[in-house]
């Protein structure tokens, strides 16, 4: 099976989405999406005008899930309008689903917005739930904000309980945005230790296309950044392991690969 996407997508005065966009016509699969998908208030106005017609059109076969911006308009009302019943119960923000043999969860890291990501939060909790409910030997998990990245927002600490649940559930690979760039991070642990055998694989995708940003530093584990090219994340989802590769927009020579095995 085939996963698609990227964050930091849709803005009216740019080009980048429409770029972005024209890959996923051509490209099968579910398409996933890591927030700040319509600038630059989340308004509903701005999703039928700025994301509609550009990554609106894979609307059918998207998994959304929110950003900080989409919390410009007050409780994401324009995000889970849009979206409706593909942005999961309620107007929480997280849900989760199968694809083939994989458990995949969408999670919203804007924990200031939702009662917190830590211990006692309803997200958490939820998240305990169901990964002791569906022990699924395959996992992966994306949101907005990144727990390590090298880009202008660093690291992020507010999302640390979710990341660490992730991990000591043996969870594969998590993606992210916020930052607006591209970086591959090795297997880490919980505590953000390289651990090549068990841990997780991470993946920064802010180039859905808005304006793309320079790296700051080179976080520890970073193996693989770059900070010029709009294009879009492609996962394939086997029954025991996965496969990316970055698919740069038209015309952009920058391209990545990486492959792991479920724990």
């Amino acid at each position: 099976m085939v996963f698609v996407g990227a964050g930091d997508i849709a803005t009216c005065t740019g080009l980048g989405d429409e770029r972005t966009a024209a890959i996923l016509d051509v490209v099968p699969g579910t398409v996933f999406t890591l927030g700040d998908n319509a600038y630059n208030e989340g308004s509903k106005a701005e999703f039928d005008r700025c994301y509609g017609p550009t990554w609106g059109r894979q609307l059918d076969r998207t998994k959304p899930s929110p950003g900080n911006h989409e919390y410009g308009t007050r409780g994401a009302a324009g995000y889970f309008s849009y979206f409706g019943a593909r942005a999961g119960e309620g107007a929480r923000g997280w849900y989760a689903y199968d694809d083939g043999s994989w458990r995949i969860y969408s999670l919203n890291s804007n924990c200031g917005e939702i009662g917190g990501c830590g211990e006692g939060s309803a997200e958490l909790t939820w998240l305990r739930d169901d990964l002791a409910a569906h022990p699924s030997r395959c996992a992966l998990a994306y949101w907005h904000h990144p727990r390590f990245s090298s880009g202008e927002h660093g690291d992020n600490a507010l999302v640390g309980p979710l990341w660490d649940t992730l991990a000591d559930a043996g969870t594969e690979l998590v993606l992210a945005g916020h930052d607006h760039d591209y970086e591959r991070f090795a297997p880490l642990r919980a505590d953000g230790a390289l651990d090549e055998a068990g841990g997780m694989t991470s993946f920064v995708v802010g180039t859905g296309g808005k304006e793309l940003r320079t790296f700051e530093r080179a976080a520890p584990n970073s193996l693989v950044r770059n900070a010029d090219t709009w294009g879009v994340l492609q996962l394939v989802l086997s029954p025991g392991g996965w496969s990316s590769l970055f698919l740069p927009v038209a015309g952009a020579g920058f391209t990545d690969r990486a492959a792991g095995t479920c724990h």
